[in-house]
């Protein structure tokens, strides 16, 4: 089977508000449908009432078209904070210069690896990305190295959209903005490898995680209420929840998930599970659509698009 899709010229197209006519009326029809529903009520509810909204999303829907949809919130200044895993940086900064390519869940991956491609699902990125992100990466370092030898996650986020010259990134708006984006789990990736290789001949360099925390629980605990549109799982996941026990849990919280409960996974929770730890408000409008994110996101966005 061919690895490259040729009627999509092999090319992921982000998202754009324009692709995701106006959906409403969802709510009364039943299954997932009714969750999408329920979904854009408590968006409209959290925007109504002002909250600080947490925007949180894992690397590969970065990759993905949910990329322009990312960018277009932090844009309009939509969402607050963003909270993300380290890939979601570098598949933005790297897509900011080459695009990523359509494939398929079934191709050969060993003849893949043999040329030189990478595959996230039906995603294919070429090594050539990642050489591209090591050039684009290095001068952010080096800038930061300037001012601080210790920095933080947030910084090299902030620093790494002042490098990328294209609107098509929520990097470049979170920069824009002023829109804090916090990685915790900044090394795990091509960050880390990256920074390891700085490290050498910059012995003082280092990177801590926790300049971050009262940043981010300032701008939580100084909230008058909090919501979290949470897509996917794992430490972006985690993080936004955890860091609102301290105001006794979010206010409101959309989950959207592929993952399931029963193994006891953070990543399959379901919403009303962070209400026994005071993740979330026992008095919380909340929320969990079973789904991917790619088909989900826009659906539920449809429902709210007038208040982008």
């Amino acid at each position: 089977m061919d690895t490259v899709n040729k009627n999509e010229n092999g090319e992921i197209k982000d998202y754009t508000l324009e692709d995701i006519g106006k959906i409403n009326g969802m709510i009364t029809k039943g299954f997932q449908a009714t969750n999408i529903g329920i979904a854009q009520e408590i968006i409209r509810k959290m925007k109504n009432d002002n909250a600080t909204i947490i925007l949180t999303f894992t690397a590969n829907m970065v990759a993905s078209g949910l990329r322009g949809l990312f960018a277009e919130l932090c844009k309009r200044k939509f969402i607050d904070l963003i909270i993300t895993t380290p890939g979601a940086l570098e598949h933005d900064m790297i897509k900011s210069k080459k695009p990523y390519l359509l494939g398929n869940f079934y191709a050969d991956d060993v003849k893949l690896h043999s040329s030189g491609i990478n595959r996230i699902g039906n995603i294919l990125v070429p090594n050539d990305r990642y050489e591209l992100f090591e050039d684009l990466f290095i001068p952010v370092l080096d800038e930061i190295y300037k001012t601080e030898k210790i920095t933080s996650p947030s910084t090299i986020a902030h620093v790494m959209g002042k490098h990328i010259d294209n609107e098509k990134s929520f990097l470049y708006w979170c920069t824009k903005n002023n829109i804090p984006v916090f990685a915790p789990g900044i090394i795990d990736g091509a960050i880390g490898l990256q920074t390891y290789f700085f490290k050498q001949s910059h012995k003082d360099f280092g990177i801590d995680v926790t300049k971050d925390m009262k940043n981010l629980e300032n701008m939580i605990m100084l909230a008058d209420k909090t919501g979290g549109i949470i897509l996917g799982g794992g430490i972006s996941k985690h993080h936004a929840i955890g860091v609102n026990i301290m105001r006794g849990g979010l206010d409101y919280a959309v989950y959207v998930t592929t993952a399931q409960p029963w193994d006891g996974s953070l990543s399959g929770a379901r919403s009303n599970e962070a209400v026994s730890w005071g993740k979330i408000k026992e008095s919380a409008n909340h929320v969990t659509v079973d789904g991917d994110a790619t088909i989900i996101f826009p659906l539920i966005l449809s429902g709210v698009s007038d208040l982008i």
